[in-house]
């Protein structure tokens, strides 16, 4: 997202909320950061190959 979106203001609590729902995840921290800028050379290759990039 970008810090212009609609959600940026919701997201951290969606995901921290989706991400409280795995098993044995007891804290969730989640902070939007806007610099560094997100690219797709951030990504592990295992995500990137995941994700069929």
């Amino acid at each position: 997202t970008a810090p212009a979106c609609p959600v940026a203001q919701t997201f951290p609590e969606v995901v921290a909320a989706a991400v409280e729902q795995v098993e044995g995840i007891d804290d969730v921290d989640v902070e939007l950061v806007w610099d560094p800028p997100w690219s797709r050379e951030r990504m592990s290759e295992a995500a990137r190959l995941q994700l069929g990039l």
